[in-house]
């Protein structure tokens, strides 16, 4: 495994945004272990968070400037944290995000921050992909843009889960909407981690006994 990945799954981890027990995801499906970058609540845990989506970034998608977009609540201290973290490495990139209300007073609308023109693209910045419902959603509200292109999904970890098909949610979100969906690292990752520690041979098995019924085939 990549240094880097080690790095990212023990800071996952050591935050708390990496649980192991029994979860239920947004998709409905119960889940052995649970990431959820809420539990990030200091100011060196989102930077880091922040410079970890960077690299990600920079590895696929180069000195790109898009925009970033941080569906609320999550993706929102990530869109910020990765503009940051992309602007200290000298890519000074927008942001914004939604409300989960319309606004109907003041300046209105649905969204905040940066306000994308036609033709511009936007990179949207996720937590976790399960089933892929959030990002059908998030999608739903940026068709509400005018000849805006979303250029690719980052997320911190690919749970290679099925979504609708036997193809895991990731790919079928990628096929459905024709934009590449990225992660900083997948579960097959933090199985691999989580294996280097006998402590951690219980989780490892919960975690391949639920892959083996909702794990992705393709």
């Amino acid at each position: 495994m990549e240094n880097y990945k080690r790095e990212f799954i023990e800071f996952l981890e050591s935050a708390g945004v990496l649980k192991f027990g029994d979860f239920t995801a947004k998709s409905g499906r119960k889940i052995p272990y649970f990431i959820n970058a809420g539990d990030i609540k200091t100011g060196a845990q989102i930077r880091k968070l922040g410079e970890f989506y960077a690299k990600a970034y920079f590895e696929k998608l180069g000195k790109k400037r898009a925009v970033l977009y941080g569906p609320a609540y999550k993706g929102i201290p990530i869109a910020v944290s990765v503009s940051v973290a992309l602007a200290q490495q000298g890519l000074d990139v927008p942001f914004f995000f939604n409300r989960k209300e319309e606004k109907d007073h003041g300046e209105g609308g649905v969204f905040v921050g940066y306000k994308p023109s036609a033709g511009e693209e936007i990179v949207i910045v996720e937590d976790v992909i399960t089933a892929g419902t959030a990002i059908r959603e998030s999608m739903e509200i940026l068709s509400s843009l005018t000849d805006v292109k979303v250029a690719a999904v980052f997320v911190m970890v690919d749970r290679k889960e099925k979504g609708k098909t036997e193809k895991s949610a990731m790919a079928e979100v990628g096929e459905e909407f024709g934009f590449p969906v990225y992660s900083v690292v997948d579960v097959y990752d933090i199985i691999e981690y989580l294996e280097e520690d006998e402590k951690n041979r219980e989780n490892v098995e919960r975690i391949k006994n639920y892959l083996a019924v909702n794990g992705a085939k393709a």
